[in-house]
């Protein structure tokens, strides 16, 4: 019974998409070939932008630090290939806006091989200098959100962590990298869980994957020994399993409060990716330089799940999989319900970036948009109970400031509401456009 706990814990809200994983799901990891440019945007994680640490016309080798963390809530950046940094410059984004980055011409007769570096005595070290470490390998939060994963590691006194959680729920529509990832290196993911375990000080580490990757779930629990606190959760398929809250309420049964995050439950939360990259880093000694991807979507040629290096334009990942076919209109970075597009296929790819979606004029076309029949099919299904038709009103009226007190930024752009409207208003498209308007202004008046 203890199998099926997902029966007696779950949320509530939520939507059901269509996987769509049987693209990618059963395509083996394969490396895509290197190219000749790369850009590494200097903001690619939440918080404050890195700062350089080499100039124009320096020669960089694979895996060297090419900008250090310009505060706390920022990470390192590390050259994803050996060669010639070009410029030091502003280069346009996903977003479409221009922003500081470092472009690298890779070395056309350089191996790019990174021979592994010596082994990181993580034991001895105190957690502060763990949480340092963590910083300056680069490793952020692989899932989609980018937030430096030494920040979650910064508990505040008299906080306890009982649980580490790692999110294997990919619960998101097409994506199939962390599936891929706990198939094909289950020893490298619970080596980074115990290392994360244990400077953590917590009593258990738990593994959340839904039930529809069930060869996930059988290999990881093949791979755990009998002395060690790992346990495999089969969770429900539900849509958006993967959030922090929404996992830790189905897991544990615990609700993380409005305004309060998973340490006050005495949960860590984080990726499938992040663990096997902080494994990657104290077993190897290789920084997060490079990503699994997937590549996927009715508008690509040859699906795949690509390792790529950081700073790889999307147009290079595109050709690589056969080019795009005729009709496609849009090629998302990340999942298609809380990813965005790209503003062009020379934008890199990104720390954060977990799929490359590409999509025809059939599935892009903009249906037809009706008024709001207070039909309630927005509440019923956002998971952490606001009110999207109100936010949605308020956000077309441009009265952004009247939205805080509806509790906007609880919102995390989940796309349940969007999904579930019948009269086809991009309910999440105007709270996200408001939220970025607020805050920007936030940021202008600091």
């Amino acid at each position: 019974m203890k199998a099926l706990g997902y029966l007696r814990h779950g949320f509530e809200h939520g939507v059901h998409p269509a996987h769509h994983k049987q693209q990618t799901a059963d395509l083996p990891i394969q490396r895509v070939p290197f190219g000749k440019h790369y850009i590494m945007p200097l903001g690619q994680h939440t918080g404050v932008p890195a700062r350089p640490v080499v100039a124009a016309g320096e020669r960089v080798d694979r895996g060297q630090m090419i900008a250090e963390p310009g505060g706390f809530v920022s990470t390192a950046l590390h050259s994803p290939v050996t060669g010639t940094v070009k410029e030091i410059g502003n280069f346009r984004g996903v977003d479409g806006r221009f922003a500081p980055a470092i472009a690298i011409e890779a070395d056309p007769f350089a191996t790019q091989q990174l021979d592994a570096g010596t082994p990181i005595d993580w034991q001895s070290l105190t957690l502060d200098e763990f949480i340092g470490a963590v910083q300056m390998a680069g490793i952020v939060g692989m899932g989609g959100a980018a937030f430096p994963a030494h920040v979650k590691l910064s508990v505040p006194d008299g906080v306890r962590i009982r649980h580490l959680l790692i999110n294997g729920a990919e619960c998101e529509p097409y994506l199939t990298t962390d599936h891929r990832l706990m198939l094909e290196r289950p020893d490298a993911l619970l080596e980074g869980a115990e290392i994360m375990r244990q400077k953590l000080g917590a009593e258990e580490t738990v593994i959340g994957v839904e039930t529809n990757k069930p060869d996930a779930i059988d290999v990881l629990r093949k791979h755990i020994q009998p002395e060690q606190p790992v346990r495999v959760v089969a969770l429900k398929v539900k849509y958006p399993q993967g959030a922090e809250k929404m996992m830790i309420k189905s897991v544990f049964g615990k609700e993380v409060p409005a305004g309060q995050l998973p340490r006050d439950v005495e949960v860590n939360v984080n990726n499938v990716g992040t663990i096997v990259a902080v494994a990657d880093y104290f077993s190897r000694g290789v920084p997060l330089i490079e990503r699994v991807v997937t590549v996927a979507g009715p508008g690509v040629t040859y699906p795949a799940n690509l390792i790529v290096p950081l700073g790889t334009p999307v147009r290079d990942v595109v050709k690589f999989c056969g080019g795009l076919k005729p009709g496609t209109r849009e090629i998302i970075m990340g999942g298609p319900m809380m990813g965005r597009p790209i503003a062009s296929l020379d934008v890199p790819v990104l720390k954060g970036c977990s799929g490359v979606l590409v999509f025809t004029e059939k599935q892009t076309a903009r249906r037809k948009e009706y008024p709001c029949i207070s039909c309630g099919r927005c509440l019923e299904a956002c998971p952490y109970f606001l009110n999207p038709s109100r936010l949605a009103r308020l956000a077309k009226s441009r009265m952004f400031d009247e939205m805080k007190a509806y509790n906007v930024f609880d919102c995390v752009e989940c796309g349940c509401c969007t999904f579930a409207c019948p009269s086809n208003i991009p309910i999440v498209q105007l709270i996200r456009t408001a939220k970025d308007d607020l805050t920007h202004r936030k940021e202008v008046d600091a």
